[in-house]
């Protein structure tokens, strides 16, 4: 019989064990994605914001209602001069704004890089629901990629380290919210239903288009807790009241300041303007847009926002109306951008190659959620519904580059799958990898105990 190891040895051996499951590490992971963000904040200064046009793009609209907050005139003013109460915007973010400009003060380069920092933050908890998902949905290998390729790769950092907006808060929530979706699909109980109508309604408040994804993602939970014999019913319904509560304080406020019930944003007929008009070729036509049209603007301060707002949805309907198949191409166009990449003018080498690997991206993507319906991997559907229900909005107003980026999580982990599958094989294959993988490891911790 071998004598024991040595104390020394047990510590080596412990010490080798645990730096070899660093990398593998959610909270390791997320350390550097948020060191790594700060870093290019701080190196590439881009928290030194332009100030041509009262620092407008600083925040944009959301910008303009926390300066409104920090000043003390409450939540309104998105554009230039006071021009009243707003819901223009959704009002978490605007409130975080508001709070950062009174403390750190508004406009200055020590807000920007606290928000900025908080954005990048909100990024890099964005991983621990990535490796939740991968790892529930396609085994650890994936898991590990999933979250090294959003903690490392460039375009994945650029959102959160450029723009004051609620885009990485979005993105974090609805990872989350999937994760949760997952969870409760085998574990249940009251506090994760609790959790799922909490979070939920923060979404709500934060970016109204990720609740195209309540509606399945809550059936869906539903339903594959059914096939299990599980009940769900009163963790819907005390989800559902939690959520309600959530958005009961912004939807009174609007109804007390408008006269009249508003769904979180006011501002729908605006945007749906802005993408279906003489001229539209699929793109945001920002040169009708309040902030750089000084018509629209005197428009908008004339007729008051919800009148403004209902004004220029009328015209964007009369505009379908009179060419239903105009219509028609321009969500084409629209889809074509959201999955393909978006047309630049004047096009150049560099977007022609960014818009190849936008859609290369989207096509590997397809590719791994093809393969995890024909697999039947768990959450299949649940990526499914995302892919179908999330992007409709955006097929009927306009694409934006960044309003991809909340649901690219999800198709890095798609995409990550389809090269594994690609490259390890099948299933059974991978498990006989992995088996062997787990013996090395074994023969290696053995060889360090005892020699």
């Amino acid at each position: 019989m071998p004598a024991p190891p040595s104390e020394p040895a047990k510590v080596l051996s412990f010490r080798s064990s645990r730096w070899r499951d660093v990398p593998r590490s959610p909270v390791a992971i997320a350390v550097v994605a948020f060191a790594l963000r700060i870093g290019y904040i701080i190196l590439g200064h881009t928290y030194r914001f332009k100030t041509v046009e009262d620092h407008f793009d600083f925040g944009f609209e959301m910008g303009r209602i926390g300066r409104s907050l920090a000043l003390g005139q409450g939540f309104g003013n998105p554009f230039d001069g006071i021009t009243g109460p707003t819901a223009w915007e959704p009002p978490l973010y605007p409130l975080l704004i508001g709070g950062v400009f009174r403390i750190f003060g508004i406009y200055t380069p020590a807000s920007a890089f606290v928000l900025l920092a908080i954005n990048s933050l909100f990024a890099a908890l964005t991983t621990l629901p990535i490796v939740s998902i991968a790892r529930r949905c396609f085994g650890e290998r994936v898991a590990g990629w999933s979250a090294w390729t959003w903690a490392l790769l460039p375009s994945m950092i650029f959102w959160s380290t450029r723009w004051v907006w609620e885009t990485s808060l979005a993105t974090c929530l609805l990872a989350l919210l999937l994760a949760l979706a997952l969870a409760l699909e085998v574990k249940g109980g009251r506090k994760l239903w609790l959790e799922f109508g909490f979070l939920w309604g923060i979404a709500a408040l934060t970016n109204p288009t990720l609740l195209s994804m309540l509606p399945v993602s809550g059936m869906w939970t539903w339903y594959r807790r059914a096939k299990q014999g599980k009940r769900s019913l009163t963790g819907v319904a005390a989800a559902s009241a939690v959520f309600l509560a959530c958005l009961a304080p912004w939807l009174v406020r609007n109804y007390l300041t408008f006269g009249r019930f508003l769904w979180i944003r006011s501002n729908f007929g605006v945007e749906l303007r802005l993408g279906n008009g003489p001229g539209a070729d699929g793109r945001w036509m920002d040169f009708l847009h309040p902030s750089k049209n000084l018509q629209q603007l005197q428009l908008y301060r004339q007729l008051g926002e919800i009148a403004y707002a209902a004004e220029r949805k009328r015209e964007a309907l009369a505009f379908m109306r009179a060419d239903y198949a105009r219509f028609a191409w321009l969500c084409l166009e629209r889809f074509a951008y959201f999955w393909g990449g978006p047309r630049r003018s004047p096009p150049s080498a560099s977007t022609l190659w960014g818009n190849v690997f936008y859609l290369a991206s989207s096509l590997l993507a397809g590719y791994g959620l093809v393969e995890a319906l024909r697999k039947r991997r768990p959450g299949a559907w649940l990526f499914f519904w995302l892919m179908l229900t999330y992007p409709l909005v955006y097929y009927v107003v306009f694409f934006l580059p960044r309003y991809r980026h909340p649901i690219e999580p999800e198709l890095g982990i798609l995409m990550l799958y389809a090269i594994q599958e690609a490259v390890f094989g099948s299933d059974r294959t991978q498990r006989i990898r992995g088996i062997s993988r787990e013996r090395t490891l074994a023969a290696e911790t053995r060889e360090e105990l005892h020699g």
